[in-house]
C-alpha cells in the first residue's frame, strides 16, 4: 500500500470535543479533509452548527452536539448520536478544556474543580464512552489533548492547577492504552506549546506572547494548523503500533 494512502480516513467515523473553535476546530477540519465524518461536539451549540457546516462544505458528513464532557450522561450521549447516526465511532477526539491563571496559595476550591473537572474528568468520561462501543469492535483511536504544561511549569503565569491536570492527561493517557490494548484500541495525546488561538488575543494573554516566542527555539507561536498533521497521524492506520504515547509539538520549549 502507498505510504499516503495509510494517511487516509475515507469511510471513518470521529467526533471532537471542544471542536467550535481553536484547536478543535482545526483537528475536526483536518479529519474531514482527510476523509471521515465529523461530529463536532461543544458547549456552545452555535460554533458547534458553524463548524459542521464547515465540514458539510467539505463533502463529509457532520453532527453538531450540544454536550457537557463533565457530566457522564452526557458523553454517554454524545457518543450514542454518533452510533446511532452512522453506526460507528471510529475516532474520539478529547480535546475540550479550560485554562485559568491563579496563585496557588490564592485559588479559591472552586476554580481547582473547574480546571481539573473540564481538563481531567472530561477526558476520562468521554474516552470511557467511546472505548464502551470501540471495544466490541476491536477497534479505535483515542486522541487526548494534553500539553507541553504536563512537562514543564509555565512562566511568568502560575496556572497550578492546569499543569496538574494536564499532567493528569498524560498519565491517563497511558493509562487507558494499557488497559484498552487488547481491544485494538490505541490511546495516545498531543501536547500543543503556545498556539495561537482566539484566547491568546484576548488580555492580559497577549502582552506575553513576545516573551513566550523568545522562550521558544523555533521563535515563533505554534499555529492550529501546526497540530493537524499529527492528528491524522494519530487517527490513521500510520500510528497502529503506537499507543499510550504523549506527542509534544511545542517550537522547541521544553528541551531548553
Amino acid at each position: 500500500m502507498c505510504i499516503l494512502d495509510r494517511f487516509k480516513l475515507d469511510g471513518r467515523t470521529a467526533l471532537v470535543t471542544g471542536g467550535g473553535q481553536g484547536i478543535g476546530r482545526a483537528y475536526a477540519l483536518a479529519l474531514a479533509e482527510a476523509g471521515a465524518d465529523v461530529a463536532i461536539v461543544d458547549i456552545n451549540p452555535t460554533t458547534a452548527q458553524q463548524v459542521a457546516e464547515e465540514i458539510k462544505a467539505l463533502g463529509r458528513r457532520s453532527l453538531a452536539i450540544v454536550a457537557d464532557v463533565t457530566v457522564a450522561a452526557d458523553a454517554r450521549r454524545m457518543v450514542g448520536t454518533v452510533v446511532e447516526a452512522w453506526d460507528k465511532l471510529d475516532i474520539g477526539v478529547n480535546n475540550a478544556g479550560v485554562g485559568g491563571w491563579a496563585n496557588a496559595e490564592d485559588m479559591m476550591e472552586t476554580e481547582w474543580d473547574r480546571v481539573i473537572n473540564v481538563n481531567l474528568k472530561g477526558v476520562f468520561l468521554c474516552a470511557q464512552a467511546e472505548a464502551r462501543v470501540m471495544i466490541p469492535r476491536r477497534y479505535g483511536k483515542i486522541i487526548n489533548t494534553a500539553s507541553m504544561s504536563a512537562s514543564i511549569v509555565n512562566r511568568p503565569q502560575n496556572q497550578v492547577a492546569y499543569n496538574a491536570s494536564k499532567a493528569g492527561v498524560v498519565h491517563l493517557t497511558r493509562s487507558m492504552a494499557a488497559e484498552w490494548a487488547r481491544y485494538g484500541i490505541r490511546v495516545n495525546c498531543i501536547s500543543p506549546g503556545y498556539t495561537r488561538t482566539p484566547l491568546v488575543e484576548s488580555e492580559p494573554v497577549k502582552k506575553l506572547v513576545p516573551l513566550w516566542m523568545e522562550l521558544t527555539p523555533l521563535s515563533r507561536m505554534g499555529e492550529v494548523e501546526d497540530l493537524q498533521g499529527a492528528i491524522i497521524y494519530l487517527a490513521s492506520e500510520a500510528s497502529d503500533f503506537m499507543t499510550g504515547h504523549d506527542l509534544v509539538i511545542d517550537g522547541g520549549y521544553t528541551i531548553w
